[in-house]
């Protein structure tokens, strides 16, 4: 899937609606699931994938190949989350975007236990950080050196990271 996508991202890059409007398809709902692991809400969710596919068209000039075009995206993605959470309260609304998920807001393939849902709550209280390092590595399955590549850190800052959250939950919880 990774070469097509380099060709749909040329293709796109060039102009090409079609290949553009493939990307977008076949992203989605990996944007969308990002969005929704990191908004907590999945109200906030689609309205920050909506935003992802919007602003794609323009950001997808600046993905130089370096990097899969999938952690790329999820780059893109948590930018709009962080956006999306700095508008929120510059606009003075009192938004506790960390509070626990109602039912009917629940993310896809959340976990049931209320337990589970207590410790991502205390996540995401975190420091940015540790946040970012626990859901990328336990939330998104990714190793050290795939979320030091989106954190922009070294594998081992990732695991400090770790650490220092652990140390925090504990406390927290």
């Amino acid at each position: 899937m990774a070469a097509a996508d380099d060709v749909l991202v040329a293709r796109a890059k060039a102009g090409d609606r079609v290949a553009f409007g493939r990307l977008i398809e076949r992203h989605y709902d990996f944007i969308f699931r990002t969005a929704c692991k990191w908004s907590g809400k999945r109200s906030d969710a689609e309205d920050i994938a909506q935003d992802v596919c919007i602003k794609l068209a323009s950001a997808l000039k600046s993905f130089d190949g370096r990097s899969a075009f999938t952690s790329w995206l999820y780059k893109v993605t948590l930018n709009a989350v962080r956006d999306m959470q700095r508008a929120s309260s510059r606009r003075g609304r009192h938004v506790d975007r960390f509070a626990e998920v109602h039912p009917e807001d629940a993310p896809p393939e959340q976990e049931e236990s209320a337990t589970a849902k207590e410790l991502w709550a205390a996540v995401r209280n975190l420091p940015d950080k540790q946040r970012d390092a626990v859901l990328l590595v336990y939330a998104e399955d990714m190793n050290h050196a795939q979320a030091g590549e989106i954190m922009g850190c070294r594998e081992t800052t990732v695991s400090w990271h770790i650490h220092e959250a652990k140390k925090t939950l504990r406390g927290l919880l």
